[in-house]
């Protein structure tokens, strides 16, 4: 049997299951946009829907979740998210 772990969306804060959402994860100081979890390292959930994604992005949500402050390299990360949302 399956436990259900239940993680926070950073970007409506509401708690849902781990599988529903997506990982952004801080590996060597690179991030990484991490559905099936195989990256380990510190990491913030946020549902896979355009408002939280727009919402995280909007509150600076990903720079003061992992506590990590390269704006270059979240820029990139946040543009990944967007172009997330296009692909089927």
């Amino acid at each position: 049997m399956k436990k259900n772990i239940l993680r926070q969306c950073k970007g409506c804060r509401n708690v849902k299951n781990r599988e529903e959402m997506l990982r952004i994860t801080l590996f060597n100081n690179s991030l990484f946009i991490n559905p099936n979890s195989k990256i380990t390292g510190r990491s913030i959930y946020v549902c896979k829907n355009e408002d939280c994604i727009k919402n995280l992005i909007k509150t600076k949500g990903i720079k003061r979740g992992l506590k990590f402050s390269d704006g270059e390299i979240i820029k990139e990360t946040e543009e990944k998210l967007k172009n997330f949302l296009i692909l089927p």
